[in-house]
């Protein structure tokens, strides 16, 4: 009977390491040096890869605060627009190591996280390339609801140089037009 309760236990302490462990697609690099207050504030998601969470979301929007005790407050709203409902989850993230490499976990399930890495930055942070874990993760924020060509153009070449299958991204409607 011990034998099995020490299996059990050793279970579940890989189960929650595991599941909070994050990592970086190969060959990517996290920006660095980093400035986490000038990253904070609202962003509005012009692309990504779907996944269960946000299916059938378009006006996605992520806005990003800091908590009482030093993490991340992550706010992302989306308008479904199957069922014409408002979607909001709250979740916080963690820098994985020092605050100066943007390389985060998010959680918005008590132990479990998932890769945020920012990739790809402009001087000024208005446009973010952004990796979660692997290649089946990725998003491309604005500040605005519109990205230049020229950024876009840059973000797709750095993605598809990592591997990133682009036929997979969707293009969020941020203008409005579906949420009649």
């Amino acid at each position: 009977m011990y034998k099995n309760k020490l299996m059990a236990a050793l279970f579940a302490v890989f189960t929650l390491f595991s599941c909070s462990k994050t990592s970086i697609p190969s060959g990517a690099k996290a920006v660095s040096p980093f400035e986490k207050d000038r990253y904070l504030g609202k962003w509005y998601e012009i692309a990504r890869f779907d996944f269960t969470f946000e299916k059938n979301l378009n006006n996605t929007t992520a806005e990003y605060s800091l908590n009482k005790n030093g993490t991340i407050k992550v706010n992302n709203t989306g308008f479904n627009y199957k069922t014409k409902k408002w979607k909001q989850a709250i979740g916080k993230a963690k820098f994985t190591g020092k605050s100066d490499i943007a390389m985060l976990k998010v959680s918005f399930f008590g132990p479990f996280y998932g890769g945020y890495n920012v990739i790809a930055l402009d001087s000024d942070y208005k446009y973010a390339l952004v990796a979660g874990d692997n290649l089946s993760y990725m998003w491309i924020l604005s500040r605005t609801k519109t990205i230049p060509d020229d950024i876009k153009e840059n973000y797709l070449k750095i993605a598809k140089d990592l591997g990133y299958d682009l036929s997979k991204l969707i293009w969020v409607d941020q203008l409005g037009a579906n949420l009649k």
